[in-house]
């Protein structure tokens, strides 16, 4: 990670210029001032995976609500030491800040306390106030696709999986890939490795190593960069683009993406703001509310590609969960349905075990 927050040049011009002091004139002259959004990026603008794919969500709200609103940047910014970041956007007179990963979740409460009048709004974590306000994607509904085209797919029966950190994030997603995989192919296999970051393309890549050293022929991911579909394709494999599409990395071994979508719901809660209707809340939504985009299906037989889009189109209906019950954990226990007939949103957000099939740890 780079020194001074990671901010490159264009968006440390923004930051430095936001603290400047100004003199405003009175009257109607504030009525045009326009609104500060910020947003803090784990990785950088680059990676073109998870941060790009935010950056995305950010010039969309510049497009669509143009002069209404001025945005600013902060990207490769490590979870240890966010706390400054964010409150160097509150206090330089952002009124709605994003704050876009899992480990940003303490500080931005931390921060939300010293700055009640800005609204804050963080990206796949559980903790709300007033001022705090929570959303994700239903990032599951791709892996299960996913995983039944990997279970279609490999010819070895034994998939990978790079997770970043055991968060129950991570973790359901790897049980709703391997899930998808078993619901059509009963002798599949997984295997997982811990990158321990989110993103590292070196790491990134020797994780993939790992798992194509292992026999994986087809390779999922929950970290940033193209490098472990990249490895894939060195070797001949296949696996998926993650956050955003990745095909351009790796054309010939990228079967599909999970591509985020974050535009339409940062132009709605800037709009919200702007109209004085902003209130604390938690987001959720998935392939139904187009949160989640699946790529194009390239790569597989005719036959692949239509269970696939059946699967899509269930799921966009809620006729099909990844977490459809009846389920077990590893030890054959049975898991309790507080959803019907799936697992609850709750249950999958605070997931921290492996299904039954799975024969990997999670690390505690």
């Amino acid at each position: 990670m780079s020194g001074s927050f990671g901010i490159p040049s264009r968006s440390l011009k923004t930051c430095l210029a936001a603290l400047a002091v100004s003199v405003v004139a009175a009257g109607p002259a504030l009525a045009q001032e326009k609104l500060k959004v910020g947003f803090v990026y784990v990785g950088p603008i680059g990676d073109y995976g998870y941060s790009y794919q935010h950056e995305m969500g950010r010039l969309d709200v510049e497009k669509k609500l143009g002069d209404k609103v001025e945005t600013t940047y902060l990207e490769n910014i490590p979870e240890d030491d966010c706390e400054r970041a964010i409150e160097q956007l509150a206090r330089s007179g952002h009124k709605l800040i994003f704050t876009t990963s899992f480990g940003f979740m303490d500080p931005t409460i931390r921060v939300a306390q010293k700055f009640p009048d800005v609204k804050f709004e963080h990206a796949t974590g559980f903790k709300r106030a007033d001022n705090v306000a929570t959303y994700a994607a239903k990032f599951n509904d791709g892996r299960y696709i996913t995983g039944i085209i990997a279970g279609k797919m490999t010819k070895s029966n034994i998939i990978g999986y790079i997770g970043a950190f055991p968060i129950p994030e991570v973790v359901s997603g790897i049980n709703a890939y391997y899930l998808g995989a078993k619901s059509v192919n009963p002798d599949v296999k997984i295997k997982v490795v811990w990158a321990g970051t989110w993103y590292d393309p070196t790491k990134e890549a020797d994780a993939a190593k790992a798992l194509l050293d292992q026999g994986v022929d087809v390779l999922a991911q929950h970290t940033d960069s193209p490098a472990p579909l990249q490895a894939a394709e060195a070797r001949g494999k296949l696996g998926f683009g993650q956050a955003t599409d990745m095909k351009n990395f790796a054309p010939k071994a990228q079967l599909t993406a999970i591509i985020d979508n974050w535009g339409d719901y940062y132009v709605e809660r800037t709009q919200l703001l702007l109209d004085g209707k902003w209130k604390s809340e938690d987001t959720w939504f998935g392939i139904d509310k187009n949160m989640i985009i699946m790529g194009e299906y390239a790569n597989m037989p005719d036959d692949v590609k239509k269970l696939a889009r059946e699967a899509e189109e269930k799921i966009r209906t809620h006729a099909l969960d990844p977490f459809q019950c009846p389920l077990k954990n590893q030890a054959g226990e049975d898991i309790k349905c507080e959803g019907g007939d799936r697992l609850s949103d709750d249950q999958v957000r605070s997931m921290n075990y492996f299904v039954e099939g799975i024969d990997e740890k999670v690390p505690q």
